[in-house]
């Protein structure tokens, strides 16, 4: 057993677990806090109907897709997130449906021109040049995702990274739920 002098420092363990959960804690409400910043205006409840056309040509009305869930996904080719994310956004576009929507830099044939260099070739995409979009759903930055359930409902949305299996748990959830 130790003997503690007057005056000495040295913290107990459970002063040193204590010190640990509050770090813990200001850590969490630090995180809780930017996930609040990041989704704020992010719509939710009835997904707005919009109707446009894809970078194939095809017109894309979203109550077209109702009776199934759908994955809206927003993105941009400046950003890196989004670049990490298209391998998983393109292996759900196999099994799910998927409306991507991209944000150009400098004009609409931009995004097939990148499209085309980094071989994604199943997405559905509409170029939202005009930002109304994205406007119109509270997206305020990129990669921003959308899961839309069969009844036109939004049942989840997420700003940031996302993991492909945390998307697909979202989808099979809608479906589940709705």
């Amino acid at each position: 057993m130790k003997k503690y002098i007057l005056g000495n420092t040295e913290p107990t363990k459970q002063r040193r677990w204590v010190r640990w959960l509050l770090e813990l804690a200001v850590f969490a409400v630090i995180i809780f806090g930017l996930r609040a910043w990041q989704h704020r205006g992010m719509l939710d409840g009835d997904a707005p109907d919009f109707e446009r056309i894809a970078t194939n040509g095809t017109s894309i009305h979203l109550q077209a897709y109702r009776g199934k869930p759908v994955l809206l996904h927003f993105w941009a080719d400046w950003c890196p997130m989004c670049a990490m994310e298209q391998g998983a956004i393109s292996a759900i576009a196999k099994d799910h449906a998927v409306i991507t929507v991209a944000f150009p830099p400098d004009g609409e044939e931009d995004i097939p021109h990148y499209m085309a260099r980094k071989q994604i070739t199943d997405w559905v995409t509409i170029v939202d040049a005009d930002g109304k979009l994205a406007q119109q759903y509270g997206v305020h930055g990129v990669p921003a995702n959308y899961i839309i359930d069969k009844n036109g409902k939004i049942s989840f949305s997420e700003v940031g990274i996302s993991s492909g299996w945390g998307l697909r748990i979202r989808l099979w959830l809608a479906e589940l739920l709705a």
